[in-house]
Parts: C-alpha cells; sequence; structure tokens
C-alpha cells in the first residue's frame, strides 16, 4: 500500500511503500508514550525504507532514546526516531538492526489507513495509570511485545500486501 504523511506544520512530507499498514499495536512502552502517544502510547506501520521519499529533509531532527533497563546502566538506542523541528511532530522509527524496514507513525500518515481486525496492546508494563486499556473482544494485551511480529500479524489476518 502506498502512504504519504506528513508533520503537523506539513514542513516535512513523506511517503513510502507498506506490506504492513494495519495500524496493529498501542505501544504503551515509556520511550513510545513520551515521544509520540498523544493517547498514551504510539501506534507503528511497517514499511520499505528503500521506498522511503522525504520532503522537508532539513526540518527532520533525530532522536536516540536512552535505554533505561533495571540492573543495566543507561545507554542510547541506536535506532533513529524522526520529529519535525518545526513543529514537533513524531514521524517515523528507523533502525539500522533491521534496515530495510522503517515505522511512520499511523498518526502522521495522512493516507487512510485499515481498521485493524483486532488491536494489540503491548508493553502494558509501562502503560500510564490514567491510559483506559481496552479490554474485551478484540483486544489481546501483551505485558512486553506480543509474541508475533508485525509481519506475522498482518499475515496470520490476511493483510499481508
Amino acid at each position: 500500500m502506498h502512504l504519504e504523511g506528513s508533520c503537523h506544520c506539513r514542513a516535512v512530507r513523506f511517503s513510502l511503500e507498506a506490506d504492513s499498514p494495519v495500524p496493529f499495536m498501542h505501544c504503551h512502552c515509556f520511550i513510545c508514550r513520551k515521544t509520540a502517544g498523544g493517547g498514551g502510547y504510539a501506534i507503528n506501520l511497517g514499511g520499505d525504507a528503500r521506498t522511503l521519499k522525504v520532503r522537508g529533509a532539513k526540518h527532520l531532527g533525530t532522536y536516540h532514546a536512552v535505554m533505561r533497563e533495571e540492573g543495566q546502566r543507561a545507554r542510547r538506542s541506536k535506532a533513529e526516531r524522526k520529529f519535525c523541528l518545526q513543529c514537533g511532530s513524531a514521524l517515523w522509527l528507523w533502525d539500522p538492526r533491521w534496515p530495510e524496514l522503517v515505522h511512520p507513525h499511523a498518526s502522521a500518515v495522512d493516507t487512510p489507513l485499515p481498521k485493524p481486525p483486532e488491536v494489540v496492546e503491548g508493553m502494558l508494563e509501562f502503560v500510564a495509570n490514567w491510559v483506559d486499556v481496552p479490554k474485551g473482544r478484540g483486544h489481546r494485551h501483551y505485558q512486553a511485545f506480543p509474541d508475533e511480529s508485525l509481519a506475522e500479524w498482518h499475515e496470520r489476518h490476511g493483510l499481508k500486501g
């Protein structure tokens, strides 16, 4: 699926192709919640990094999150979280461990996205106490990341592009 996206002020616009365009997971981790989670979580899609085209790249900032894990020293993530320097909108994440993938935030995508048949509520060990996590049919809960990958979830639901 072809996706078009932008920041709030439209200084940065981007496009890419995505085989995994359905917003399947609310990520409640501390980093996503703090950097992009207006609802207390962020929703990332899976796209082909080779197809990413950016207009307004001079307005892009990069943030390498500080990883704080119990019993370990804090360290900087290698993952690049891109955002607009003008308006602060979170745009996408790229991680050199998986260079073929780029993960645009669903909130930055302007193309109408398909509604997911189920939503994964992930990283619930970090959920903010003020967030009302949806329960019941159509929501699967995980204290950490789900057992299946973004691609596997799309395949299981017959949504792989």
